[in-house]
């Protein structure tokens, strides 16, 4: 074997090794939000990010004296970002990501947000597992970026209240019911 080989087959090797660890978001997840393109033509990734159980719990450990902080990270199972430029049609990418929130409400997810606004569309869900929420996905994108986070764990209700307060939207009724039970 080259070295080219052998340097491929450690590289594979170590993607297994880190997948199965906890340091990227897990696919086995109850929250896990299988997502389509947004189309290649039309957009050019520019971030993605995926976190998984052990880098969010040695995070939690590393927040300071902040318990709320770490009471959250410590309940994620994963978090996945990825950010995209849009460099083609940006309303064709707006169409994607109002049918990527259709087909997550067909696979189970529930729609918690939806805003329409000259030139951007963000759409909220969450995914129910039990009595508890497992998974937020926003899918959001206006003429330049889209953005699409999902994040998989144990999600409290409060946790989406004052995040829907600081983007100055209105709680749909099923965050408020579920934030007040």
């Amino acid at each position: 074997m080259t070295l080219r080989g052998t340097a491929r087959l450690a590289a594979a090797g170590l993607a297994l090794v880190l997948a199965g660890c906890g340091f990227t978001a897990p696919r086995s997840s109850e929250g896990f939000a299988d997502l389509d393109s947004l189309g290649i033509l039309d957009v050019d990734n520019t971030l993605t990010l995926s976190i998984g159980p052990t880098l969010l719990r040695l995070a939690a450990k590393h927040t300071g004296e902040d318990p709320e902080t770490q009471a959250i990270l410590a309940g994620l199972d994963g978090v996945r970002v990825r950010v995209y430029e849009i460099d083609g049609d940006p309303i064709a990418v707006a169409g994607r990501v109002d049918r990527m929130g259709l087909r997550l409400q067909d696979q189970g997810w529930e729609p918690v947000a939806l805003v329409r606004e000259a030139g951007e569309t963000t759409v909220m869900l969450i995914k129910a597992h039990g009595a508890r929420i497992a998974g937020l996905t926003v899918l959001s994108a206006d003429e330049h970026e889209a953005v699409v986070v999902n994040v998989m764990g144990d999600l409290r209700p409060e946790m989406f209240a004052d995040t829907m307060v600081a983007l100055d939207m209105d709680m749909t009724p099923a965050v408020q019911i579920a934030a007040n039970p």
